[in-house]
């Protein structure tokens, strides 16, 4: 009601058309957000591989140039999260912040927290797209909103893709040579981008989860109609994300990674088949496509934090 269609005259089927374009704007920055990580995470770990003679092949599967592969990333990414439906967004979301948690008191058992940088990738879509939601809803120019965000994700996701870029092609001449000012910061303060990383998808997180839990308790009419929904959902999480940690411990590599997904969205499936809707199910099978995507097209990456 206050987006761009505002100043349109009333037609048939206009009102779809703008949710269908806030849709796919609010997707559009979540892809951003997954674009800025994993070209984030890129340079680090190219770093990290530069001056250990173990891990020339590694170094070389990061660096390697696919010009295509990342814009088909962010388009592909867009679609999902533009079909995925708010109420199963947020159940991601809380998915992971849960499962977030559980890996981070368990580092000292072992647990690599590399790893969980790659595994967010399609929560943070989520949780970026529920918190716009969230936070817009009923904003005055709505649209508009959403469209400088995307700009100024889009223009962000350009740069950090640029560093990376330059970052393996160059870095490894420009840190001997030292006068390139990007390659020399890098080389004295490379090692903090996880603790830059951790502190952005700290406070994304924060802000998804209180997002989320508002948007599925408003589905609800009454108190006993959410201790339904909820104590279900509970048990349910709770028992994948044991199952999760136990499965980390005793298996490692790219596998896993993939078993792990198909079975929270399975879990996610059952639970929804029991308590959701329908158009729920079909979100819910989306988004096991959106998470799929995102582990294959980082699979270098992936690879390189799995060998740490």
């Amino acid at each position: 009601m206050f987006s761009l269609g505002s100043w349109l005259p009333a037609l048939p089927g206009l009102a779809w058309g703008w949710a269908l374009l806030d849709a796919l704007l609010q997707g559009l920055v979540g892809a951003c957000a997954v674009s800025v990580l994993c070209s984030l995470l890129k340079v680090y770990l190219y770093i990290q591989c530069v001056n250990n003679p173990e891990r020339q092949a590694e170094k070389e599967a990061i660096g390697a140039q696919r010009p295509l592969l990342e814009p088909l990333h962010v388009l592909v990414l867009t679609a999902v999260l533009a079909l995925v439906g708010s109420r199963v967004a947020a159940l991601v979301v809380l998915e992971f912040s849960l499962r977030a948690v559980s890996t981070v008191l368990s580092l000292g058992k072992g647990a690599h927290s590399s790893q969980l940088y790659l595994l967010c990738q399609y929560s943070l879509g989520c949780g970026v797209s529920c918190g716009l939601s969230f936070l817009l809803e009923g904003a005055p120019h709505r649209s508009w909103n959403l469209l400088l965000a995307a700009g100024l994700a889009g223009l962000l996701a350009l740069h950090a893709r640029r560093l990376a870029r330059h970052v393996c092609a160059l870095y490894e001449l420009h840190s001997r040579a030292r006068y390139c000012g990007v390659c020399i910061l890098l080389l004295a303060a490379g090692h903090g981008l996880p603790r830059l990383l951790r502190n952005a998808l700290a406070l994304t997180f924060a802000v998804a989860d209180l997002s989320a839990v508002e948007l599925i308790n408003r589905d609800f009419l009454s108190t006993a109609e959410a201790v339904r929904f909820w104590t279900p959902l509970t048990i349910c999480y709770t028992l994948l994300v044991v199952y999760m940690q136990e499965e980390s411990r005793q298996s490692t590599g790219r596998g896993p990674a993939f078993r792990t997904v198909v079975v929270r969205m399975g879990g996610l499936f059952i639970l929804l088949l029991t308590v959701g809707r329908w158009s729920d199910i079909l979100h819910v099978l989306v988004s096991l496509l959106g998470e799929l995507w995102c582990l294959l097209h980082a699979g270098a990456l992936l690879e390189s934090c799995c060998r740490q």
